[in-house]
């Protein structure tokens, strides 16, 4: 039994937390920054980096404490290194080696794509691989085949803006404020998905996307008709948002007799993407696995099970092995 103590600093969310044997999660702690980044319309580095500095002692703090550790009691420190905002992931990469040094326990380094992949087995630790992932978010638009533990093919991804950037730019024009995907979400209730046709990228041409041309062809349509009613531009661009992924992600699942259907990352806590994609699983015999909204967002729990397994299969990481902003997630050639 291994416990493992994770650090997520890689954005706007200061988190910790101790799962045991990268399924039991005894204690899960997130400190959000919205509310900081709010009034800029979007997430501030400097500002950022700043607050994970303040808060990530006593957001480790009480993840020890409300998982009824003492120090000396953590297995391993886990922590992301990358992708990220560079100043951010430093904090969370240096507070995570100096605690594995004083502790004398192992550190290791966490790929924080790779992190969202097993968020989905803290829920559901007995999912049949391979597994079609699809992991949408602010930074990243992914199709990730799951043949194995630490085995990944990358299907396709998004050749200019993430659904989760499409999502806040959008949200911003409309004057729906930050962040943009839950705005949307929720004016999109009361709006008709069908009211406006908005365009869909490249869905005949295997499995990347594109949602430059849908953010604009928002802008010109709202331009051109004033009086449009923004719930039905929210409803019309998240169901065009929607079902270039979903009709993706369906695509993949089939060609490559995946036995099930997950989603990840922030974007998949949206309403309708969840109903989507629960509604083809259903019609193609798939397993549907649709995470639970706090484990769809930046956490630290996700970080310890990645690193459970990425200690299992390639032991600690060095000490010297920095923060990559770019970092990719590790695929099958």
């Amino acid at each position: 039994m291994k416990r493992i103590l994770g650090i997520e600093t890689s954005c706007d969310e200061t988190a910790a937390a101790v799962v045991v044997d990268a399924h039991d999660v005894l204690s899960s702690v997130v400190s959000s920054q919205v509310d900081l980044h709010a009034q800029y319309g979007g997430v501030v580095p400097e500002v950022a980096s700043r607050a994970h500095v303040e808060l990530l002692t006593p957001v480790v703090a009480r993840a020890l404490i409300e998982a009824g550790l003492d120090d000396d009691h953590v297995d391993a420190v886990g922590a992301t290194v990358g992708p990220g905002l560079i100043g951010a992931l430093l904090v969370g990469v240096s507070a995570a080696k100096a605690l594995a040094l004083v502790w004398d326990v192992p550190f290791v380094a966490v790929n924080h794509l790779e992190a969202h992949l097993y968020a989905a087995f803290l829920e559901e630790p007995d999912l049949e691989l391979p597994l079609v992932v699809l992991l949408v978010s602010g930074g990243h638009t992914m199709l990730v085949l799951m043949e194995g533990h630490g085995r990944y093919r990358l299907l396709g991804s998004t050749i200019d803006d993430a659904a989760g950037e499409a999502f806040d730019k959008v949200a911003r024009y409309l004057g729906l404020g930050y962040p943009g995907g839950p705005a949307i979400d929720a004016i999109a209730m009361e709006g008709d998905p069908e009211a406006i046709a908005f365009p869909r990228a490249i869905m005949d041409d295997g499995y990347d996307t594109s949602f430059s041309g849908l953010k604009t062809a928002v802008v010109n349509h709202v331009r051109n008709h004033p009086d449009v009613a923004t719930a039905d531009v929210a409803a019309s661009f998240q169901e065009a948002v929607v079902d270039a992924l979903v009709t993706k992600a369906r695509r993949a699942a089939q060609a490559y007799g995946a036995k099930g259907l997950c989603l990840a990352g922030g974007v998949a806590a949206n309403s309708r993407l969840r109903e989507r994609a629960l509604d083809v699983c259903v019609a193609d015999g798939l397993r549907a696995f649709l995470p639970s909204r706090t484990m769809c967002t930046d956490n630290a729990a996700m970080v310890a099970a990645a690193a459970w397994w990425r200690l299992e299969q390639d032991g600690p990481s060095p000490l010297d092995v920095g923060a990559d902003p770019n970092l990719r997630l590790p695929t099958l050639r």
